[in-house]
């Protein structure tokens, strides 16, 4: 029996990636050849009169308070796609929590990327209004992180 022409481990280690990081693509070159595994998202199959209305319509108050944070003045955004912690380490307390005062230069979170975790600081002083962002969870370039009044 020969050889299968690629590492069915390494591409179930990259699937669990995807899901446990939230992306949806992943490609590693090594000079054994290329893997590359992509994610799809794919709708629940439900009748259309089992589709809940409440979950949609959360969906899109949460996209508009987004959107609200976005225009605030005092909102945190990110400078970097990759993955949000709120504490420095698991079990932690978090670096800030609502309600908080915080000096210009405080930490308030860390965004990972490519294994390198970067402070995200405040750029003002103020109080910690929102955070919306939960810990390990993707964030996008320019996303809001959160809002200091």
């Amino acid at each position: 029996m020969s050889k299968p022409p690629f590492d069915a481990e390494a591409i179930r280690a990259l699937a669990a990636l995807l899901v446990e990081t939230g992306l949806t693509e992943i490609e590693v070159n090594e000079k054994e050849g290329r893997i590359r595994v992509v994610r799809r998202a794919a709708a629940p199959a439900l009748p259309a009169t089992e589709v809940p209305v409440a979950p949609a319509a959360a969906a899109a108050e949460a996209a508009a308070a987004s959107e609200d944070a976005a225009l605030h003045p005092g909102t945190v955004k990110s400078p970097m796609v990759g993955i949000a912690y709120l504490a420095p380490e698991p079990g932690a307390a978090p670096f800030v929590t609502v309600g908080q005062a915080v000096a210009a230069g405080q930490t308030l979170l860390l965004v990972e990327a490519m294994k390198t975790f970067n402070q995200i600081k405040a750029p003002r002083p103020g109080r910690v209004a929102r955070v919306l962002v939960q810990s390990g969870m993707p964030v996008e370039y320019d996303e809001p992180l959160m809002v200091l009044e």
